[in-house]
């Protein structure tokens, strides 16, 4: 078992620890020793027994509340958790039913194309149907031989 001189408060202790343990064991002695070092530079007066008493106690209430801190966080990781879990296992909300206005087709091309152009399509238009209505009135149906027939 190795053996380590660890300053704690102002004096040397020499202690004994485990194979590899010596790391654990130095930063363990420092943090008793800052406690220690509070306490002297404090000015107070006291026994070394005393003194890593104290020190000791300091320690402690520093694990209390760090404990319970990481308990409170424990409690509030499990709730998450838990409604993490809630909201992956709950089941997909019903689609919902959107009404979208329709714009027609006119109304958007005004917006994009010149009004010139549409005044020309409209006449274009125009003279287009015109043209089919003329059509549809002189149509003849044809019988076989070529001949023109009443359209019927």
């Amino acid at each position: 078992m190795p053996e380590m001189t660890v300053q704690v408060g102002g004096k040397n202790f020499t202690v004994s620890c485990q194979d590899g343990e010596e790391s654990y064991l130095s930063s363990a002695a420092e943090m008793l020793d800052r406690e220690a070092q509070t306490l002297v530079s404090a000015g107070a007066r006291l026994t070394t027994d005393r003194m890593l008493l104290m020190a000791g106690l300091m320690l402690a209430d520093r694990a209390i509340s760090a404990d319970e801190e990481l308990r409170g966080m424990d409690r509030r990781l499990a709730q998450q958790t838990k409604e993490l879990d809630e909201f992956r296992n709950r089941p997909a909300p019903a689609p919902e039913r959107v009404e979208v206005e329709v714009v027609k087709e006119v109304e958007v091309v005004r917006e994009v194309v010149p009004e010139a152009s549409i005044e020309r399509l409209e006449a274009l238009a125009k003279k287009a149907e015109e043209l089919a209505a003329k059509a549809r009135e002189n149509r003849a149906v044809r019988d076989g031989n070529g001949k023109a027939v009443a359209e019927g």
